[in-house]
């Protein structure tokens, strides 16, 4: 039989550039002369922002430190064995890059039981196991300490979760199974299902101790020092740890059931991940953890065989990484300081603009408009987003001060702009408008300053071409709502020079937002693929499809919001436009339909009433629709409008929209919040053959997305 050092060497050389965590051990008198104690801390011997992980080797060092306090543990030399981490950092789980290389599925299965063989030692030495989650916590992090017989919470830590399943995987070395025999199914679901689905929800070290996942919580100051007090008392008996009785009858069966229509309202049975884990749990309520463990090893083993996980990975290292590196971004050192700001318009967006880049950049910005009771507005908006930002605690009174006091208005462009580096128009969606105010601001505002648009689909270099310097014109495009989606679209247009774009790429980092270089094609890149998805979904309702049909029939792409819904969200005129405006640049693949623009005129401001709280039907809708008698199913359907959607991916990369299919996904996941679990949207094409089918080729190389060939 193997044992758990053979198996994780085996590991290990399949992963020869794993950055490994050593399991220091060291010994102490506990306080109250409690006796003898080994503490072992996991470091990698990196700061802070490199936090510590668990791959084959680092597995093999805590299994060695644990051959060590086993022994003394055995020999009565210890009377207790504590586990804790470098300095604000616990451990953060499994190193996914490992996991990347894996091409076979008995290797995958060995990284799942060689985390549970030396975990779940922790759990049968001799004397009483204590973890200390001092710092941040997640997947293997938080399950190392669950087999533990004890473990104690820093209110100083900052995330604690357990993200498999956001990633398309299961906690796999423990957490589905001793989780809910510890805290119950109901909180275990809310922590592995509900918050990983949550765009992977943090919990702080409160929250930790409230659920029942720490015995005790201690100030991050004297962390370790009272939890080693606080351990001596529990060893002599001075403190007992009374947990309550986890209700394994019919409460357990309904949190699994919650979870289900967690995932189903998330995914839509589009991805597996939140299903196993869910069975694991429901599975888990007899108490059997070994059962448990060979249920996690096999669904481990089989998610990280599939494609939804290399998806996962992929998704998180685009916006990890190539989010923090934008391809095709001009050196950094020619971007110019941004001093002051200027914003063209007072309307929503505007406003919403000029409260980012107050908050962000603390600079002062001034909001101009057509009239004073505009820019009041517009400035009053502000003014009292910041006051529900102090009443929150996101900012002091002092900070929120300064912030009101940086943000002002003006009608006198001349005397808001004259000093202004970086000014951005938010007004009408209309090259006439844009033009006209683009002229207005370039007369008044210094050589140097940038001139930006907010525009989602009009052409930037036309936009700049009246002006004497259109090479400090650069597209700015931002995603509603402002402060919520990390997508920037940034357009170089064709006469735009390396310092403006430079400067652009600057201020957009210093936004925190996730910048994408785009050419200046119509509609840049997410307006462009969604207008052609919803013209699909439009195209087969005016041919008669059933709208309920044609809107389910996406749903196993597990879209954050339907077609027609997220139409309502964007405003059925601006949808409209846009359609409009790409008809004109390729009228043989964007269509304008007749239904929408009979919706516009009618002023409905969507499809649905949500009278019974569902989105039903408008009647009113209904009876405007003009339906021909053409009726798909959901199958076919969903072919014609994933075909539609790899056909123009595929046209926007031959037009060099952007530099790699790499970056049309990272647009549609932090832009649109389309799924982690699908990796935007390449991946999903190429796994369902739809790829090959349309454009002859895949979108992605193998292995960037999928099992390594």
């Amino acid at each position: 039989m193997t044992t758990t050092a053979e198996l994780l060497k085996g590991a290990a050389e399949l992963f020869p550039d794993e950055v490994v965590t050593q399991a220091h051990v060291r010994h102490l008198d506990l306080p109250q002369g409690a006796g003898r104690f080994a503490l072992i801390t996991l470091d990698n011997g990196l700061d802070h922002t490199k936090p510590t992980t668990f791959g084959p080797q680092s597995l093999a060092n805590l299994n060695t430190a644990i051959d060590q306090v086993e022994k003394e543990a055995a020999g009565g030399d210890i009377v207790g064995v504590g586990i804790t981490g470098k300095p604000f950092i616990f451990a953060v789980g499994a190193d996914l890059k490992g996991v990347e290389l894996l091409k076979r599925h008995e290797d995958a299965l060995a990284i799942g039981k060689g985390g549970h063989d030396v975990f779940k030692r922790l759990s049968t030495l001799a004397v009483p196991t204590f973890a200390y989650y001092n710092g941040a916590a997640m997947g293997g992090g938080v399950e190392v300490g669950l087999h533990c017989s004890y473990r104690t919470v820093s209110k100083a830590l900052p995330a604690f979760s357990l993200p498999e399943v956001f990633l398309g995987l299961v906690p796999g070395w423990g957490g589905c199974t001793v989780l809910p025999n510890l805290i119950g199914a109901d909180r275990a679901v809310s922590v592995i299902i509900e918050n990983s689905l949550n765009q992977n929800k943090q919990l702080k070290g409160k929250q930790v101790h409230e659920l029942g996942i720490a015995d005790a919580i201690f100030e991050g100051a004297d962390f370790l020092e009272q939890s080693l007090i606080w351990t001596a008392s529990v060893l002599k008996g001075d403190v007992e740890v009374v947990r309550p009785e986890v209700d394994r009858g019919e409460a357990w069966d309904q949190a699994v059931e919650r979870g289900r229509l967690i995932a189903d309202g998330k995914v839509h049975g589009a991805a597996p991940a939140a299903y196993r884990a869910l069975d694991i749990i429901a599975a888990a309520k007899n108490g059997d953890l070994r059962q448990g463990f060979d249920a996690e090893d096999q669904a481990l083993a089989d998610l990280i065989m599939g494609g939804e996980l290399r998806s996962g990975i992929y998704a998180f290292n685009l916006v990890q990484k190539r989010g923090k590196r934008p391809a095709g971004a001009p050196d950094k050192n020619l971007a110019r300081p941004v001093t002051k700001v200027g914003v063209v318009g007072a309307g929503l967006m505007a406003s919403q603009l000029a409260l980012l880049f107050a908050r962000r950049l603390e600079v002062p910005v001034v909001l101009t408009d057509i009239d004073q009771e505009r820019v009041d507005k517009g400035v009053g908006y502000v003014h009292e987003e910041i006051d529900k930002l102090l009443l929150k605690g996101r900012v002091s009174q002092d900070k929120a001060n300064r912030l009101k006091a940086l943000v002002t208005g003006t009608l006198d462009k001349a005397a808001g702009f004259g000093d202004a580096d970086f000014v951005i128009e938010a007004v009408f969606e209309e090259m006439g408008v844009k033009q006209k105010v683009f002229a207005e601001v370039e007369a008044v505002v210094p050589e140097h300053a940038i001139l930006a648009t907010n525009t989602s689909s009009l052409s930037v270099t036309e936009m700049a071409s009246k002006l004497k310097h259109p090479e400090r014109v650069v597209g700015f495009h931002f995603f509603n709502p402002v402060a919520v989606l990390p997508l920037l679209e940034i357009v170089r247009g064709e006469k735009t020079d390396d310092a403006s774009l430079a400067t652009a790429f600057g201020v957009a980092k210093k936004l925190k937002k996730t910048a994408v270089l785009c050419k200046d094609a119509p509609a840049f890149v997410v307006n462009r693929i969604l207008t052609r998805f919803m013209g699909e979904i439009q195209n087969v309702i005016d041919e008669g499809t059933p709208v309920a049909v044609a809107e389910k029939a996406v749903e196993p792409l597990g879209l954050p919001m339907s077609p027609l819904v997220l139409l309502e969200l964007v405003g059925p005129a601006i949808g409209l436009h846009v359609s409009e405006t790409l008809h004109g640049a390729f009228p043989d693949r964007f269509t304008v339909s007749k239904n929408l623009a009979a919706v516009v005129k009618a002023g409905k401001r969507g499809f649905y009433v949500y009278d019974s709280g569902k989105p039903e039907l408008d009647p009113e809708v209904a009876a405007l629709l003009v339906q021909g008698d053409t009726v798909l199913t959901e199958e076919q359907v969903r072919a014609r409008v994933l075909e539609a959607v790899a056909q123009e991916i595929g046209l926007m990369l031959d037009e060099g929209v952007v530099a790699e299919a790499q970056d049309i996904d990272l647009c549609l996941i932090t832009g649109a919040g389309w799924p982690f679990h699908l990796g935007g949207i390449t991946p999903y094409l190429d796994r369902e053959g739809v790829s090959e089918r349309v454009n002859g080729k895949k979108f992605l190389e193998p292995g960037v997305a999928s099992v390594p060939a």
